[in-house]
């Protein structure tokens, strides 16, 4: 059975997808993205171990979010479609999952360290640390620590540090491993739709990152900060274990891209390029 989509999402998933390795998010084929319809009651995502140099509009995979089925396409989704099935179902505001194994997200995902915000680069578009979730079993997501906000890099983007999850159980893994994975990010944020929006990422301890938007473009847009971010913060990290910037600093760089009194930029033109 055929289910159609509205116009354009099918491109705009190939076209996000095929960002991943020209962005350097990317080895092989580790990383996938999706982009949600919620009228219809499905998402398209990448299939299951094409690589980036041979995948085709015809080859993406649409799901039913409702129980996962596959209502359209040939060939198996990805294995994080459960996954990203799980955040579409329990934040409404998201329009598009990205997930990749980008070096420096994951080394903070393998120390279980959040990201920190240490800039205004990190506040500019995440609202508050990338957090990491407690295990899955590549530099911040396997050392399990959150990226911390160090300066305003980071707060442009997250409104606070990028977070890590909770381990999964012995249990979580033995069944349902891939939406079990989303749980432990739903249970890291709460259900909180607008902590989803403020900080739009998390790391799974041990695995790497995950990041969302309203669109699929937009979620890639953030995995890319938010390896920037990370590879920012283990500089930082290394040379400083500094202390956290002044919070209405963070604020500042925040608010002037998000919320109703944003002035960043031109309206009439793409968000990239603002």
């Amino acid at each position: 059975m055929t289910v159609r989509v509205r116009d354009g999402l099918r491109e705009e998933v190939l076209r996000a997808n095929l960002a991943i390795p020209q962005v350097g998010l990317a080895t092989l084929t580790w990383g996938n993205v999706s982009g949600v319809d919620r009228d219809a009651g499905v998402f398209v995502i990448k299939p299951s171990g094409v690589p980036y140099e041979d995948l085709a509009l015809d080859d993406l995979v649409t799901v039913r979010l409702s129980d996962g089925a596959v209502v359209d396409g040939d060939l198996r989704p990805s294995t994080d479609t459960e996954t990203h099935r799980c955040l579409y179902r329990a934040f409404p505001s998201i329009g598009g999952v990205t997930h990749t194994h980008s070096t420096h997200a994951v080394a903070f995902a393998q120390a279980r360290r959040d990201i920190p915000v240490l800039g205004t680069t990190h506040a500019d578009t995440f609202n508050g640390p990338i957090p990491v979730t407690r295990d899955l079993t590549p530099a911040f997501a396997q050392a399990r620590r959150d990226i911390p906000v160090l300066g305003t890099t980071h707060a442009d983007t997250f409104n606070g540090p990028i977070p890590v999850t909770r381990d999964l159980t012995p249990e979580e893994c033995a069944k349902d491993y891939e939406y079990n994975t989303g749980v432990v990010i739903v249970d890291l944020l709460g259900e909180e739709d607008q902590k989803a929006v403020e900080v739009p990422a998390a790391l799974v301890a041990n695995h790497g990152p995950f990041t969302w938007g309203t669109t699929a473009r937009k979620s890639l847009e953030h995995a890319i900060i938010c390896e920037a971010v990370a590879d920012i913060a283990l500089h930082t990290l290394s040379l400083s274990p500094a202390a956290p910037p002044p919070r209405h600093l963070l604020e500042r760089h925040y608010t002037r891209k998000h919320g109703p009194d944003a002035y960043y930029g031109n309206p009439d033109m793409p968000t990239a390029s603002r």
